[in-house]
């Protein structure tokens, strides 16, 4: 870099001023870190100038910049400007469901923006942070995943280097954090360096101005034709539809160089590529529009893959030291070797390297943080991109099915040691996706077949259907660029106009669903709080609300309404708050003090009332909580004002019945791992790890992630765990403790991805939550449950009374569910067990003497059956060793008298049959002879009465099966062949049935049989015999 410039100078040395910058902010860090920042500011800055990366390119040898020093340079340059590195999110956004997955690194920061952030959270006390984050974009507003391959800078998976202010600094030292970070700590060349602003923009930025303070910063460190302005499509960044957002300011980076490139800004040129963002979040966008945030924010995103492959002097993301590596397992993988990976565009064998590799990240990743391809949501866009890795990898490079999982190991050896997660992971990621690739490759061939049926009915000219399209990617798991590709193999087009047109009218009836359970909600008022609710109240003083009495049993403690919310959009500011509520108002009571509890971590909130002069003048149906203030939802009965002072009445009741199914999760969670992992510590976080809960009065649900169905004997185990725990009558501890207490506890469970406050609560099962502390990793704690949880809880497992397991089953690859109930509800599904096997002992016993006893304990047998399928709640355990019992019965006890009703009907029919054969001799007998509906016993007789007695003859057997129903026989001897077709004698008599009769049937030439119904009459003698006329008059030979 060239003196002056802002990078290295002749003497190799940091710019002036540089070191000491860094040094006043060492007070900012921790101290185990100041030695590093000195041994980094110590150290000759690196530079990559145009010489070196032109012979880094053209060696080919070991780079300098390897991907692991590229995120420790960037991490500790700004730790050394006073930034907090917090490590990266999960990619799986358990707190968000707004977000399929983490798609920038400021997603984990998001609650800090809205000012919802809860206020003991450790989050909540940055002001400066750094990291690298995982990043996936294939889903929702930001997805990239048809790009991918197809280009050389597109991935779904990616990481991003960022650095966020939270009301701290803003514009002016962002700007120059950026500027030193590249052309001084990894030495960029500014020459090749263009900034771009926000212009301005009337359509999707209306009323935001001109970003012109930006300008006039980087005129600082850039001539004036190299700091472009842009409109709201390139800088004015927003996550999604709703959250914050800002005017942006992006660094473009020039391979190239040596020229003025201005105008291939912005302009999709693989050589002027955007490395860094910086967003200045001044606004949060809502259902009314944008609204200016309570303070100033920064969040910056820097494309890790893009820096690398400057860095490494390298043309593209993909020819860096990230992905060569998998290049080559890729290569390994195929028996038929491709050529190696060269880079090319519009080339299938790398544009399939580049599928697969980018594809194999993202479901690792993915996988590694909880989730799993299913069909919903974020496992649907798992499942396609996994299809997509699938189809390019077999169909291009030729690899053999089941390739995909072996790329696994060499992920986690190039990427392990940044993320151990997938170290932790490794073996589950393996088998979800073995698993998923065994399942498609199932279904190819029937989407191949779909393809080819709907391709060869197009007439010339004629485009492959849209809606054909839509429904091989929605059904059949084909994404749209794999029919497109089949497609182009036959010299067609496929419609995406109508394939979008289909798409786009399965969302609207997608969201016309969700907005219509929101408005039967709130009557179609948005009663949630965002950064404007909770920046109003803290600009008006309103005081958090005070929660402690919600641990607190059978009390009415006084509160003050402190704020009356009528919805977002109303009140004379537009932000939702009026001075009063009207009887009969659905609103939300914000007060300094409840008792109730807010719905959070999978438990549902209290309802009760709010109490005036011990009237209840509120129904609360629901408590929510954002960044510290509880919202009271309900309806008022009078008028309620700020400045009211109330009662808390909760429904202590219902929450009697909330707390038992709340603990016993916990129990569950404990029992769980005590059978499925043998209570092991070691097996990986990612085994039997809860996936998710939910716990209301009447049951409890939990989700965990477990590869097979439980075994009986393993049910039976988990349940008898629980009852044992209640038996035990173990106290339970929940006591506030210091989250890193906490989480030195070796037998704490905890769910991935969730943010706890600090302190935290700690709830134990049997175990002081002070030895817990004292003796974290006392092996005997093994046999406790250990948990964090806000929820409210039984004091003694013995007040759950009961417990019962009801069902357990699998809601997607790799997580199962499972579904209990304790006190009263436990206790009755007991004995329905217990009223199950006595019905069973029953049927055991009965008696099947007769064909009527038999045909009356069949039917017995079929109505338990059902009841035990739709109606019956047992424990499921009880329930299996129940249908199992049945079978045993029905395979013994029933098959056994039906063979001896079958040999006496035999025994009584054979006569009959060994009669009419002798009548017939050689030409034609038509007979009623009453055995059923037996279509074996009939073969039988015929072959040993009919067929050895009067071969050359031909028959019509009636059988009377009940009142109303008919068995029809017929059957054609050799000589009769050419002249009677024994399905068309069996349809001429079943046409002579009386008016209103039905049958159907069918047969061959040779035999037929039909089943004539009557209808509401029985068949009388008189009809049948008419039918048996019918059948002789039919045959004439």
């Amino acid at each position: 870099v060239e003196p002056g410039r802002g990078g290295r100078n002749s003497d190799m040395s940091w710019p002036a001023g540089w070191t000491q910058n860094v040094e006043g902010g060492l007070n900012l860090v921790e101290e185990d870190e100041k030695t590093k920042v000195r041994e980094l500011l110590a150290a000759k800055p690196s530079a990559v100038s145009t010489t070196a990366t032109a012979a880094a390119a053209a060696s080919g040898g070991e780079t300098r910049w390897p991907a692991s020093k590229i995120r420790e340079t960037f991490v500790e340059f700004f730790k050394a400007n006073g930034h907090t590195h917090w490590p990266s999110s999960p990619v799986v956004p358990h707190e968000d469901p707004t977000l399929l997955f983490a798609n920038a690194g400021m997603n984990q920061f998001k609650a800090i923006f809205l000012g919802t952030i809860e206020p003991k959270a450790a989050m909540a006390k940055l002001k400066r942070a750094c990291n690298s984050q995982k990043c996936i974009r294939a889903g929702g507003k930001h997805n990239d995943l048809d790009d991918v391959g197809k280009d050389t800078y597109h991935h779904t998976f990616f990481e991003m280097l960022g650095n966020w202010s939270f009301g701290d600094y803003f514009k002016e030292e962002a700007i120059r954090l950026a500027w030193e970070c590249l052309t001084v700590a990894f030495g960029l060349n500014p020459e090749r360096l263009y900034a771009t602003y926000f212009g301005g923009d009337e359509v999707k930025a209306r009323g935001v101005p001109s970003d012109e303070e930006t300008r006039q910063l980087w005129l600082r460190y850039l001539p004036a034709e190299r700091v472009l302005p842009f409109d709201a499509g390139d800088n004015f960044w927003e996550m999604g539809d709703s959250g914050p957002c800002g005017p942006c300011t992006e660094i473009h980076y020039d391979r190239i160089g040596g020229r003025d490139a201005a105008g291939l800004v912005n302009a999709d040129d693989p050589n002027v590529i955007e490395i860094w963002n910086n967003v200045f979040i001044q606004y949060n966008r809502d259902s009314s529009g944008l609204k200016t945030l309570p303070s100033q924010h920064v969040d910056t995103g820097m494309g890790f893959e893009r820096l690398a492959s400057i860095l490494q002097g390298k043309m593209s993301n993909y020819d860096t030291d990230v992905f060569a590596p998998l290049f080559a397992a890729v290569r390994a993988a195929c028996r038929d070797v491709p050529p190696e990976y060269s880079g090319k565009l519009e080339d299938d064998v790398d544009t399939a390297y580049r599928v697969v590799a980018d594809h194999v990240r993202t479901l690792s990743f993915a996988i590694a943080d909880g989730a799993q391809p299913d069909n919903l949501g974020r496992g649907y866009v798992l499942r396609r991109v996994l299809r997509r890795a699938v189809w390019y990898g077999q169909h291009f490079l030729k690899a053999p099915k089941g390739f995909l999982h072996t790329l696994v190991p060499a992920l986690v050896a190039n990427m392990g040691e940044a993320y151990p997660e997938l170290r932790r992971a490794e073996a589950t990621i393996r088998a979800v996706l073995e698993g998923e690739e065994r399942d498609f490759n199932r279904t190819i061939d029937k989407g191949a077949r779909f393809f080819a049926k709907k391709a060869e009915a197009l007439g010339p000219g004629e485009p492959f259907g849209g809606r054909d399209a839509f429904h091989l990617a929605g059904t059949l798991g084909f994404p749209l660029d794999l029919t497109q590709i089949m497609a182009e193999e036959r010299g067609l087009v496929v419609d995406v106009a109508a394939y979008q047109a289909a798409l786009d009218e399965d969302k609207r009836k997608n969201e016309l669903a969700l907005q219509r359970r929101k408005a039967a909600r709130s009557g179609a008022a948005d009663l949630t709080f965002g950064a404007e609710q909770t920046a109003a109240l803290a600009a008006a003083g309103v005081p958090k609300t005070t929660t402690e009495a919600k641990y607190v049993w059978h009390g009415t403690p006084p509160a003050t309404v402190v704020a009356v919310f009528a919805g977002r959009g109303k009140g004379d500011k537009g932000d939702g708050f009026v001075a009063a509520a009207p009887p009969d108002a659905y609103c939300g009571l914000v007060l300094d003090a409840t008792s109730f509890y807010a719905e959070m971590g999978g438990q549902v909130a209290d309802t009760g009332a709010l109490l005036a002069d011990e009237a209840s003048v509120f129904a609360v149906e629901d408590a929510q909580v954002y960044a510290g203030y509880v919202v009271h939802l309900g309806v008022a009965a009078a008028e309620l004002a700020v400045g009211d002072r109330l009662h808390c009445a909760v429904d202590y009741d219902r929450r009697a019945r909330i707390a038992p199914n709340h603990t016993m999760t916990h129990v569950l969670n404990f029992a769980l791992r005590e059978v499925l992992l043998d209570g092991s510590l070691d097996a990986g976080e990612h085994k039997c790890a809860q996936r998710g809960s939910h716990v209301d009065p009447e049951r409890l649900r939990f989700d965990f992630a477990w590869d097979a169905p439980l075994t009986p004997p393993q049910l039976e185990r988990v349940e008898q765990i629980v009852r044992d725990q209640i038996a035990a009558s173990l106290s339970v501890e929940c006591v506030e403790t210091p989250l890193a207490d906490a989480m030195a506890v070796e037998t704490l469970r905890c769910m991935k991805g969730e943010q706890y406050p600090d302190p935290v609560r700690v709830c134990s099962v049997g175990a002081p939550v002070a030895d817990l502390v004292a003796a974290p990793t006392e092996p005997r704690w093994r046999h406790h449950s250990v948990e964090l949880c806000g929820g409210t809880h039984l004091r003694n497992t013995a007040d759950a009374v009961e417990f019962a397991l009801l069902v357990e089953e699998g809601i997607a690859k790799g997580v199962r569910r499972v579904v209990a109930v304790t006190r009263d509800k436990a206790a009755a599904a007991r004995a329905v067990a217990t009223t199950a096997r006595e019905t069973l002992a029953g049927l055991a016993k009965a008696d099947v003497s007769t064909p009527a006893a038999l045909d009356a304990l069949e039917k017995d047998i079929k109505t338990f059956r059902n009841a035990l399928d739709r109606e019956l709640v047992m424990p499921a355990f009880d329930k299996i060793a129940v249908r199992a019992d049945l079978e045993r019965i029905v395979n013994t006890k029933i098959k056994a008298a039906q063979k001896l009703v079958a040999a006496a009907k035999a025994d009584a029919a054979a006569g009959d049959f060994e009669a009419l054969a002798k009548s017939a001799a050689s030409g034609v007998g038509c007979a009623r002879i009453d055995f059923g509906d037996d279509t074996k016993l009939f073969a039988k007789l015929q072959k040993s009465k009919l067929a050895k007695l009067a071969p050359d003859a031909s028959f019509c057997v009636l059988s009377k099966v009940d009142d109303a129903t008919l068995a029809l026989f017929t059957v054609v001897s050799k000589p009769h062949a050419a002249a009677v077709n024994a399905v068309h004698w069996a349809q001429h008599v079943a046409d002579a049935a009386p008016p209103g009769a039905t049958a159907k049937g069918g047969g061959k030439p040779t035999n037929a049989k039909f089943t004539v119904s009557s209808g509401s009459a029985p068949f009388d003698d008189a009809a049948i015999d008419a039918l048996l006329k019918a059948a002789q008059a039919f045959v004439k030979l």
